[in-house]
């Protein structure tokens, strides 16, 4: 069946980890956050490495090591988070991207260009702080 609307693995690994590290009061290593949303060791290190780079958590290494919030949930919004890892949400006018339409309007409306808004306004909305 086909899907209208998919999130990546990365994309669900850092929202999904980064809420995980924001309702606990301790560091969170890379295995930990793994087991607790069924993704892979290295795709969730990758996905981490990124997010450190973007200054949204801060890692250390070795036994005692994991990552924590360099932000305060209230300041984290899940479209960042999203776009760090997907790039910006484009809105689309054309879904078949065609210059030039055949017809006096678009079959499918504007329906490519609603989906694209909405979903940004709502990632853009919630807050990790939401979600604790």
């Amino acid at each position: 069946m086909s899907k209208i609307i998919t999130l990546s693995e990365a994309a669900s690994i850092a929202l999904h980890g980064m809420v995980l590290i924001a309702k606990t009061d301790h560091k969170l290593n890379v295995n930990q956050i793994s087991e607790q949303i069924n993704s892979s060791r290295h795709h969730v290190a990758k996905v981490f490495q990124r997010l450190a780079k973007e200054n949204f958590v801060s890692s250390n290494r070795g036994p005692s090591g994991g990552f924590v919030l360099k932000k305060e949930p209230s300041e984290i919004t899940l479209l960042e988070l999203y776009e760090v890892i997907e790039g910006p949400v484009e809105v689309q006018g054309c879904p078949g991207e065609k210059k030039d339409c055949p017809f006096n309007q678009c079959i499918m409306g504007d329906v490519a260009e609603v989906l694209a808004c909405r979903f940004r306004d709502f990632l853009g909305q919630q807050k990790l702080s939401d979600y604790l």
